[in-house]
């Protein structure tokens, strides 16, 4: 997207083509049968939370690991948890506190809104682990990489998956180390992790996130009609962007919002070089 563009889009200014894309999206999410959300990290961009796109933007978000020279792909390693674990559960304790405090932007309470006038309802279908949909009164999350929220034992002894409510991590801010005392193991005082999907993990537990992906996949068939709403999705890790298009290429059609990487290749559908919010309150004007 040029220099040009962005401007534009922060200024509030649309453009005549971008103005008749926000036109044919809103008639699409009018006429739809059920809305399907698609949602990376872009989405929590408005809210406050920190962009991971590059080297770059993970350091100005956390100036101690640019001062150590560490990536957020090297952080977010599950062997931290037994190698190093007062670095591990830094990077993931704060994590934990910043998702807690932060409120979801007005766009949850649009797409929620959108979703709640159609026959069929909205779904969502995430790579974050923040729980941003479900504070915003989201039903029928799939959360792909699982959740922050939860915790599972680093020695598998069958403790399964527990929620992370009680959990309290004390983290330096000069360093972004924890402090002991760490989350442990309900069971068997082991080490506790973040049930999520980390780079390399073989040992994520899936028995919470596959249920919801089951359930998806069975409302998906009950409703093919179907107008999916992407946002903030990059190609990167394109996990959710695949979702968005297979959902789509059979009969529906395809919102992609995203400010860097708006191009939509195959398929029905418009492309949205706009942040969420910004979007999501364009469309909202031509429904209501």
């Amino acid at each position: 997207m040029s220099g040009e563009s962005d401007a534009a889009a922060g200024s509030g200014v649309i453009d005549p083509d971008l103005a008749g894309d926000l036109d044919r999206a809103a008639e699409w999410i009018r006429e739809a049968e059920a809305l399907l959300v698609c949602a990376g990290a872009g989405m929590g961009v408005d809210s406050g939370l920190p962009d991971f796109r590059g080297d770059e933007g993970f350091w100005r978000a956390y100036p101690p690991y640019a001062r150590l020279g560490l990536r957020f792909v090297e952080l977010a390693d599950p062997a931290h948890f037994a190698d190093d674990p007062e670095l591990a559960w830094g990077f993931y304790g704060h994590r934990l506190e910043l998702y807690r405090r932060t409120e979801p932007h007005d766009g949850f309470r649009l797409l929620r809104e959108w979703g709640g006038r159609l026959p069929g309802g909205v779904r969502v279908f995430t790579s974050n682990v923040d729980g941003q949909f479900q504070r915003a009164g989201f039903d029928g999350v799939a959360e792909v990489h699982g959740s922050i929220h939860h915790l599972q034992c680093l020695a598998h002894c069958g403790a399964g998956i527990w929620p992370a409510d009680d959990v309290e991590v004390d983290v330096d801010p000069d360093t972004m180390r924890a402090r002991p005392p760490l989350p442990s193991c309900p069971e068997c005082g082991s080490p506790a992790r973040p049930n999520i999907l980390m780079f390399g993990d073989g040992d994520w537990l899936a028995e919470r996130s596959e249920p919801q992906l089951h359930e998806l996949s069975r409302w998906r068939r009950q409703h093919p009609d179907l107008v999916v709403v992407e946002i903030g999705a990059g190609t990167a890790v394109p996990t959710v962007r695949r979702h968005a298009e297979l959902a789509s290429a059979a009969g529906g059609t395809l919102i992609r919002i995203n400010l860097r990487e708006p191009e939509i290749r195959h398929g029905r559908g418009v492309s949205l070089p706009l942040p969420a919010l910004h979007a999501l309150r364009e469309i909202d004007a031509r429904l209501s």
